[in-house]
């Protein structure tokens, strides 16, 4: 029996995650990569049948010109990220994969996706949203063919865009369907055309971002129709992981937080577009939300986000935590989180493909609730803490491998 071939589909394809990410699978599929920090190749999923690494091609779309060979050298030599003989080993396979990248879209990226964004990605600002779905989905469907590929697994990892005004959008396909189809503007962000223009080629979508996508009653209907399946939102990959570990503790231990603040810094290509008020708006509530969720109760929270360009792709997050005692006591305690953002990020976007690709062949469409434990605000539970959503996982492992 010939093995399976599956493809990866990278929205934002050439930026510091979507790299990371290719670096380290051509890496484990020349077998000179560790597994560490691959939740798949946990002692859990031994018995699950997931892809091979050696069964995946990639491609994508990208708005930025740069390539992932030239990527993953900026990356080396801005931020240490890995060693020049790692990068020399799968620089040919990168250069493959090149070719399969296509042109995104701007439709309403916003101002600063925009700015950092190619002349010819600039060239098809003003097309119609029915134009650039079907540009997308035929991209997708061509890489499929020319690969001959089984299946397609979709993943947003462009950079955060500003929120919009959702209120007016059609809850039904069908409405939501009839205005992309005939008005000149759409009333949905890129993230969301992208997950639309997925799923009409049959694709899993996984939305690693804070952008909206997927999760629209309309969008979500489709995937249904369809029968795909889809998760997001926004990977957990730092502070916020270590708050939804932490903030059950207090909560268990019945002390009160009075405050937590989280100070972030870093220097990459996301933090140059969330140096933007208009895009840190959507970041900032994606993380800002999960503390009173676990407490059960409002309290003084600030998150802050901050560009610094040396930092490259290292980020610190350094938190404040001022909670209450017994007798009144108040006490401190204060973290500081240092990693780098896109090798935090990047095997757990493996993870992510591994466990849908497995998912779309069992037939089991729909939102992937039991993903909860990957994502700051995930598709499908109300379940916060960190420890409750892996059970959801080891529930689902359970269930496939009855």
């Amino acid at each position: 029996m010939s093995e399976r071939k599956t493809g990866i589909w990278f929205i934002g394809a050439w930026g510091g995650v979507a790299t990371t990410s290719v670096v380290g699978l051509v890496a484990l599929q020349k077998e000179i990569a560790p597994l560490t920090g691959l939740v798949s190749e946990l002692p859990l999923f031994q018995n699950v049948p997931l892809a091979g690494w050696s069964e995946f091609v990639v491609g994508g779309h990208e708005v930025r010109q740069i390539g992932f060979l030239n990527a993953a050298q900026e990356l080396v030599e801005k931020s240490n990220l890995f060693s020049a003989d790692l990068l020399s080993a799968v620089a040919p396979v990168l250069e493959e994969f090149d070719a399969n990248v296509k042109q995104g879209t701007l439709i309403n990226v916003g101002s600063m996706i925009e700015k950092i964004s190619c002349d010819d990605a600039k060239k098809q600002i003003g097309e119609t949203p029915a134009v650039a779905l079907k540009r997308i989905q035929s991209d997708i469907e061509q890489f499929r063919s020319n690969h001959q590929l089984d299946q397609v697994i979709v993943v947003n990892l462009a950079s955060t865009e500003p929120a919009m005004d959702l209120s007016s959008v059609p809850e039904t396909w069908s409405e939501l369907d009839a205005i992309l189809q005939s008005s000149d503007t759409s009333p949905i962000p890129a993230s969301s055309l992208y997950a639309i223009a997925a799923f009409k080629a049959g694709c899993a979508f996984v939305n690693f971002t804070p952008s909206i996508a997927s999760e629209l009653p309309a969008v979500i209907e489709l995937a249904e129709t369809r029968k795909v399946a889809h998760c997001g939102r926004d990977g957990k990959t730092g502070e916020t992981l270590l708050k939804s570990v932490l903030a059950p503790m207090f909560a268990a231990r019945n002390l009160q937080v009075l405050s937590w603040v989280g100070h972030n810094i870093f220097g990459n290509m996301d933090g140059i577009v969330l140096n933007d008020p208009e895009n840190k708006a959507t970041k900032v509530h994606s993380k800002a939300h999960l503390l009173s969720d676990i407490l059960g109760y409002d309290l003084q929270s600030l998150v802050s986000i901050e560009y610094i360009e040396s930092l490259g792709d290292w980020k610190t997050a350094w938190d404040h935590i001022h909670f209450e005692g017994f007798l009144n006591t108040k006490m401190t305690l204060q973290l500081t989180w240092q990693g780098s953002d896109s090798i935090l990020a990047a095997p757990l976007v493996l993870d992510l493909i591994r466990l849908s690709e497995l998912q779309q062949r069992l037939g089991r469409s729909g939102i992937q609730e039991h993903l909860a434990c990957f994502f700051k605000s995930p598709m499908g539970t109300t379940t916060p803490e960190f420890a409750l959503q892996f059970e959801l996982l080891k529930q689902w492992v359970e269930e496939v491998t009855q």
